[in-house]
């Protein structure tokens, strides 16, 4: 009987939803609510949403954006980048202090923090998360650098340490036999001289080290959860970060919560002119992290999250390009009903570029120059931006974002300007006149997208119809991000389309993407191989900023914008939504560990909640009338049903 009741209440919470337009009532029937998330039970909150679960949470493997954020929350690195200064600056995170570089630039010595534990895990005897020593630095290094753990960033420390490429290129021999590195052997560049002293000699001066030491793919991680948990270390991180794992259940939710052993930690008092005004300092010596729990709800697409933010579900949102309109005037400021609302908006360039990558391995696109500028001219970015971004974006002339040292504001790519007529001639200088290929058939290009999603799927399309203007087909091939990842990583993509998103504030970030010994596992996913701009990028990369670095960052966009083996595509402008609960928001354009900082008032986030979610009552009026209704022609049907057989 019980059972019977309880599915007669959900039936009627789903009749009732469907009669109001798709949002379930927050006050109806005893326990009928719109929301989606249990009982808070005390707790501060932070509820956010994830377009897919993170691809694993293992440091050297979070090579995308959405693993790494997670990862960020959970695991701490040797430092840490200012929450509140701009320009960026790095400050110790479990480093005691910045490093202390010899005279040549060859040794850094780095003190660790003493007195700081890693979680409480089952890994650990007793359950009790021990002491964080150098010794862990080594370990997490030399992880990062075996290819038996599939990393995907190692190209971040390669040909900089003394004796780590040799480990290295040991590990892909090992991977590829099914055998595993011993983890005792010695590296002469990577040592901790004690407990708490970590040192690394370096090949040449590598001034992005400290950067690199910033980043969760050099993160402390503990040996015993590695050998305790095996193969599934990937869905069991065990770090040092200000949230620990609470819960992960695929496809549906990720849910962070406070580790009650994390450091002292303390929200800063120092940032930038406008902090103040903005609120930024009122929880200047609050201990973090502030929340209690952040509360990640997996939703694959737009419109959903989309709702959810405007019902007070979710404390913040990008914007869509569907919903733009709905969020933003044509002066691109916030709508009225928005402001209403109270939700605030953020603007802000992000340093980023967007491009269409082809395989230089590929013995089609790869082989053939022209082809190549024939494509990139017959791109249209300009039609990309009005109707993929709402305009948010800088249509993109070479690697470089703008806001960073080396970008050219003046620089006009050649091959970057629409010009259909002339992609048809250079297509036909590249041996496919209308398209067609001396062998008689039409060129046909395979185009993978890493997502099902209708927006990567509108690119895609959008791609082909260019494509198709100059005679070319295109075959668009759908990929999971995980098996989209994979096959960039084994070089089995012909062309495809991805971003690169600012790892550290300083131009070699993005021109080692074009770097030949940087090749796919590492993050050259295009496959490019050019001497003379290898041999700029190992000059430039130690330079400091000044005229000379600057003239010889030009020469190598000057290279990558002849051979183009991208199609450079936009650099964005972030527009992001908060609602007024949300207190220490601040934008950053670095991955890190940043929901430590944030705040919510959940008394005022409660309040409108119900106030928004109200009922509408003459929608429930009507419904009710009508379930009445059909409850009496069923009953009528009854009785006048026949009770016996023939």
């Amino acid at each position: 009987m019980e059972g019977r009741r309880a599915v007669r209440k959900l039936l009627l919470c789903k009749v009732l939803a469907l009669g109001l337009g798709g949002s379930v009532l927050a006050v109806g029937p005893a326990g009928c609510s719109n929301d989606p998330y249990p009982p808070a039970e005390g707790k501060k909150v932070l509820y956010a949403a994830l377009g897919e679960d993170p691809h694993g949470l293992d440091p050297v493997q979070a090579g995308d954006t959405l693993s790494g954020g997670i990862v960020a929350q959970i695991y701490d690195s040797l430092y840490e980048y200012h929450y509140l200064k701009r320009p960026y600056e790095l400050k110790p995170c479990l480093a005691a202090s910045m490093p202390q570089v010899s005279d040549d630039g060859l040794t850094y010595t780095i003190p660790v923090k003493q007195g700081v534990r890693f979680q409480d895990d089952p890994c650990f005897a007793g359950g009790t998360g021990r002491e964080v020593t150098a010794e862990d630095f080594v370990y997490s290094i030399k992880r990062l650098m075996d290819m038996g753990n599939e990393p995907r960033g190692s190209w971040l420390l390669k040909g900089k340490v003394v004796g780590l490429d040799a480990w290295y290129d040991e590990s892909v021999e090992r991977a590829a036999a099914g055998r595993k590195m011993d983890y005792g052997r010695p590296i002469e560049g990577l040592n901790a001289l004690d407990r708490y002293t970590l040192q690394f000699k370096l090949t040449e001066p590598f001034q992005q080290l400290k950067y690199a030491l910033e980043m969760s793919y050099t993160a402390a991680v503990p040996r015993e959860a590695v050998e305790y948990y095996g193969e599934d270390f990937v869905n069991h991180p065990v770090g040092t970060g200000p949230f620990r794992l609470k819960e992960w259940r695929k496809r549906w939710k990720l849910i962070l919560e406070r580790n009650p052993t994390y450091r002292d930690d303390r929200y800063p008092s120092e940032g930038e002119p406008g902090d103040a005004e903005a609120g930024l300092f009122e929880a200047a010596g609050m201990r973090l992290p502030i929340v209690d729990e952040v509360h990640n709800t997996i939703i694959g697409e737009a419109q959903p999250a989309w709702i959810l933010f405007k019902q007070g579900y979710l404390e913040g949102s990008g914007i869509s390009k569907d919903h733009f309109e709905e969020a933003i005037t044509p002066e691109k400021e916030l709508t009225q009903e928005f402001m209403r609302k109270g939700v605030s908006l953020t603007k802000f360039p992000e340093m980023v570029v967007y491009y269409v990558a082809f395989n230089m391995e590929d013995p089609v696109v790869g082989a053939n120059k022209a082809l190549r500028q024939a494509m990139s001219l017959a791109y249209d970015t300009e039609w990309r931006i009005e109707h993929f971004a709402n305009g948010r974006a800088i249509s993109a002339q070479g690697p470089i974002p703008p806001g960073m040292f080396g970008y050219a504001p003046d620089l006009r790519n050649p091959y970057k300007q629409y010009d259909v007529e002339r992609a048809r001639q250079r297509l036909a200088e590249a041996g496919y006149p209308g398209g067609v290929g001396p062998d008689g058939k039409r060129l046909e290009i395979t185009y993978d997208i890493g997502s099902a999603e209708p927006a990567a799927r509108q690119s895609a399309l959008a791609f082909a119809r260019d494509m198709g203007e100059i005679g070319i087909q295109v075959k668009v091939v759908t990929n999971t991000w995980a098996e989209f990842l994979k096959k960039t990583i084994d070089r089995r993509l012909q062309v495809f389309s991805v971003g690169w998103i600012l790892d550290y504030p300083d131009p070699e970030n993005f021109l080692q993407l074009l770097y030949g010994p940087n090749k796919a596992p590492g993050p050259n996913r295009s496959n490019y191989d050019n001497p003379e701009f290898n041999r700029l990028f190992e000059q430039m990369k130690a330079m400091e900023d000044g005229p000379e670095r600057l003239a010889i960052i030009k020469r190598m966009v000057d290279i990558v914008v002849e051979d183009a083996p991208w199609i450079p595509s936009i650099h964005t402008v972030s527009y992001i939504l908060r609602h007024r609960w949300v207190g220490n928001a601040k934008a950053h354009a670095m991955t890190g560990g940043y929901l430590k900082y944030r705040d919510v008032d959940v008394e005022l986030r409660q309040r409108l909640r119900r106030e928004w979610n109200r009922p509408n009552y003459w929608s429930l009026t009507a419904i009710l009338g009508v379930l009445l209704a059909m409850a009496m022609i069923l009953a009528v049907f009854r009785r006048a049903a026949p009770t016996g057989g023939p």
